[in-house]
């Protein structure tokens, strides 16, 4: 038995040997080194290499919760009734850059996604192509889902080209929550730029921008409810005009071009903006108008013109009062180009008549032109804004900021006459009800009243608080003022006279005498947290 054990052992031992020298003769397979994420100093913090590449990449985002209660003065039928809303916000954003032989190469990125309710609002969410209606539960509009592809672009040896901020822009509602007040903030937009710096801070820009993001309305009234005249093609659509179909809608031929000077030191920043818009709409019918052997034949096509802004503005570093201390003052004018302007009310802009809070006793109206039914030529409206805005820090984690604005815009000289004057033409007695875009014939206590076309001003005050217990933590709180008014004259108040509009016969022969108003205001005050990272 002992001699079976050891022949056995021996047969292992010999084996287990040849396995081993069989062993060494094969090749040894080395593990694939591990290719660490190495830092990238050379752009700032938060950079790293991505790996196999010299592209550097910071990748940041914000979290943000917004609540707000706002003023309302009534429960009118169809009034939305609401004083309070929410909102949930995800932002982020992908920043790369490489170094080259020119200069440095940028691509940045940012993506918005949020949900909000109520009286939530905010000018991203507004603006054209920005803002999606629910089609949930909530048929009524109260709640709102929406993705927003914020920025878009490419930087390279002074070219700028992508979606971006308006290079128009200087202010931009920097130190507000909601961006009450008046002055141009448009944050995105798509343009191709380029920048010259000629030392010293100084700076010049030439941009082309898409004239879509900075559109307002060409006036298009709709017309009352009576037959048409059979001398008048007239209500075509529901646009007045001896000319038949009035096409108000505004076409894509030339881009807004923008020129901008800069200069940004150590006591702070002074821009000086201009730009350019086309207004430019289809064709007026050409159409014979009907009866007694029609009224015109070949009518020209309605000319385009080229509305336009400035704006200057200027920004001081305060360190002596505080570390972070600054102050903005900025002024905007604007000859059919509104937007340019920022004269717009706090709910949005690209509406030709708006109510920025419910149950408001009258619409202000927000457009770049309109068009005379009797020349078929386009009438351009101005408008001015002034803004002041001033952050002060209390301390490193508390900070504060105060801002107002004033602005104006009147229409054409004789803008509203000619529209009334074609409504008294089809309707001589003006004795039917007609849309509350509608102006009126002219002499008549209607007329007077009317607010379609008026000239209108709105002023803003407002001032938030904000706690920063951590780096990148803004717990804080914002409350603002503004009111609307027309600059002249009184206005049928919607709100306590809902029904006027249908009774325009009966205001015009004294039967029926509306409420009116001058002015309108609001109060809104919203609560925000937001995290940066």
């Amino acid at each position: 038995m002992s001699l079976l054990k050891r022949s056995l052992l021996g047969s292992a031992a010999a084996l287990a040997a040849a396995g081993a020298a069989h062993a060494a003769d094969l090749p040894v397979k080395k593990a694939a080194p591990i290719e660490y994420v190495r830092v990238c100093s050379a752009f700032g913090a938060g950079f790293f290499y991505i790996p196999g590449t010299d592209t550097c990449l910071r990748i940041s985002g914000r979290a943000r919760f917004e609540g707000a209660y706002q003023t309302s003065s009534s429960r009118q039928p169809g009034a939305a009734g609401d004083t309070s809303g929410y909102r949930g916000l995800a932002r982020f954003n992908l920043d790369a850059r490489t170094q080259t032989a020119y200069g440095t190469l940028r691509a940045f990125v940012r993506l918005d996604a949020a949900s909000r309710t109520g009286v939530i609002h905010s000018g991203t969410q507004l603006r054209i192509g920005q803002a999606y209606g629910a089609t949930g539960v909530d048929e009524a509009g109260r709640a709102q889902q929406y993705v927003n592809v914020d920025k878009a672009f490419i930087q390279f040896a002074g070219l700028t080209a992508g979606r971006a901020a308006s290079f128009y822009d200087f202010y931009a509602h920097d130190f507000e929550f909601y961006g009450a007040t008046s002055g141009s903030d448009n944050s995105s937009t798509n343009l191709l730029a380029y920048t010259g710096t000629f030392g010293n801070g100084v700076s010049a820009t030439l941009s082309i921008e898409d004239p879509v993001f900075t559109r307002s309305p060409v006036f298009a009234p709709t017309g009352p409810s009576v037959p048409v005249s059979p001398v008048f093609v007239g209500y075509t659509n529901g646009r007045p005009s001896r000319y038949g179909n009035v096409d108000s809608i505004q076409r894509e031929r030339l881009p807004d071009f923008v020129g901008v000077l800069r200069v940004d030191q150590a006591w702070g920043s002074a821009q000086l903006s201009a730009a350019t818009h086309e207004i430019n709409v289809g064709n007026l019918s050409t159409a014979t108008a009907a009866g007694a052997g029609g009224v015109l034949t070949g009518i020209p096509h309605t000319n385009s013109v080229q509305g336009w802004a400035v704006q200057g503005g200027v920004k001081f570093n305060l360190p002596s009062i505080a570390p972070g201390d600054t102050l903005y003052l900025q002024g905007a004018y604007a000859n059919g180009a509104q937007s340019y302007a920022g004269y717009c009310m706090i709910a949005g802009c690209y509406r030709q008549s708006n109510t920025g809070f419910d149950t408001q006793k009258f619409e202000q109206y927000f457009v770049d032109a309109s068009i005379n039914p009797f020349t078929g030529q386009l009438q351009t409206s101005t408008s001015f804004s002034a803004v002041a805005s001033y952050l002060h820090y209390w301390s490193p984690e508390w900070r504060s900021a105060l801002f107002g604005s004033y602005g104006e815009q009147d229409f054409a000289a004789g803008a509203r006459l000619a529209q009334g004057a074609l409504f008294g033409l089809v309707n001589p007695n003006g004795a039917n009800s007609f849309s509350t875009n509608g102006v009126g014939v002219p002499e008549t206590r209607f007329y007077q009243l009317s607010q379609a076309l008026r000239d209108t001003y709105q002023y803003v005050l407002g001032g938030s608080l904000i706690w920063s217990p951590v780096a990148d933590l803004d717990i804080g709180v914002e409350g603002f003022y503004t009111q609307v008014g027309v600059k002249s004259g009184r206005v049928i108040d919607l709100d306590k006279g809902p029904g006027a509009y249908a009774n325009v016969a009966a205001i015009n022969n004294g039967s029926f005498v509306p409420r009116t108003a001058t002015q309108d205001s609001m109060t809104q005050v919203r609560f925000r947290v937001q995290r940066d990272f």
